[in-house]
């Protein structure tokens, strides 16, 4: 059973990077306003649970296996939600917010008085420049221009610093588990945007430390890490299967260009992810888990 001390928690997901996580916490400890942090271990073997329970101010959970980082959020943000947060702040476990991004959040939150659906937060690289990967998206085709004013309505954003009111998880249930990874922040956030306004408020920002600014490629990434793309081929399905015809052009059409970029590499062999993971992707049918709303 958690005991909440604040109104505010953010739900942290980790696997296996203590040092970027010990990062992440200082920076959560750093905000302006008061929040709680549960910290969601999928089972961890760096020594990451020994640290994190040895901290007064961490709530520690490990659900006993890693749930990936679809599995990590649903379950945390659900712990969240049933534990009466009223405002739940999602990100990853490499995720430095700057001083002052929650109250930014909040900020947006009271001058809007609550009407919205989300809000995300401005994600720059370690060089201080926008971070490719986690640009929002003003359509789920087509890139925001983030502009230097307070908001910037969006639909679709990435889970690296996502703020939302319990009672749009309750009303829209929780990210999709089986999932795993990737795709996981734009179904979710696609799933509220069409039915609400959400933005980006341009003086939270943070900094996603992640080891290379670049979005993912098929075609150029290392072996070992094409078994998250059966994922990702497989996820985007369910995503632009619900935007109707113009969202099945728009899948074929980015699957396509993407094989064409595997056979100009030489990697012919990669063709059987993409395709195999859009078959399967045709079947995927899985339910969106609602929790209570009391």
């Amino acid at each position: 059973m958690i005991q909440k001390k604040a109104e505010i928690v953010a739900v942290v997901v980790t696997y296996n990077r203590l040092e970027l996580l010990k990062q992440n916490i200082e920076c959560l400890r750093d905000q302006t306003m008061q929040l709680d942090i549960l910290l969601i271990d999928n089972a961890s073997t760096d020594g990451t649970a020994e640290w994190a329970k040895a901290q007064s101010d961490i709530l520690y959970m490990n659900p006993g296996e890693n749930l990936g980082g679809a599995g990590g959020f649903s379950y945390g943000m659900k712990k969240a939600a049933e534990a009466g947060y009223a405002y739940i702040w999602i990100m990853d476990d490499d995720c430095l917010p700057k001083e002052g991004a929650l109250e930014a959040l909040l900020r947006a939150d009271r001058n809007m008085q609550g009407n919205y659906g989300w809000l995300s937060s401005v994600t720059l690289w370690t060089d201080g420049k926008l971070c490719p990967m986690n640009v929002q998206r003003a359509t789920p085709y087509k890139e925001a221009v983030i502009k230097q004013t307070s908001y910037t309505e969006v639909e679709m954003a990435s889970f690296v610093s996502l703020f939302l009111k319990r009672e749009t998880i309750v009303q829209y249930g929780l990210p999709i588990k089986e999932f795993f990874i990737w795709t996981d922040d734009w179904e979710f956030t696609r799933r509220i945007s069409r039915q609400e306004k959400c933005y980006v408020v341009y003086d939270s920002v943070v900094v996603h430390a992640m080891k290379n600014n670049t979005v993912v490629n098929i075609a150029t990434d290392a072996q070992e890490r094409l078994g998250r793309y059966a994922y990702f081929y497989r996820n985007d399905v369910v995503l632009y299967r619900r935007e109707g015809i113009k969202g099945w052009i728009w899948l074929i059409a980015k699957d396509v260009y993407h094989s064409f970029l595997v056979v100009r590499s030489g990697k012919v062999s990669r063709l059987g992810v993409i395709w195999k993971g859009f078959i399967k992707g045709i079947g995927f049918c899985p339910k969106i888990e609602m929790i209570c709303g009391n």
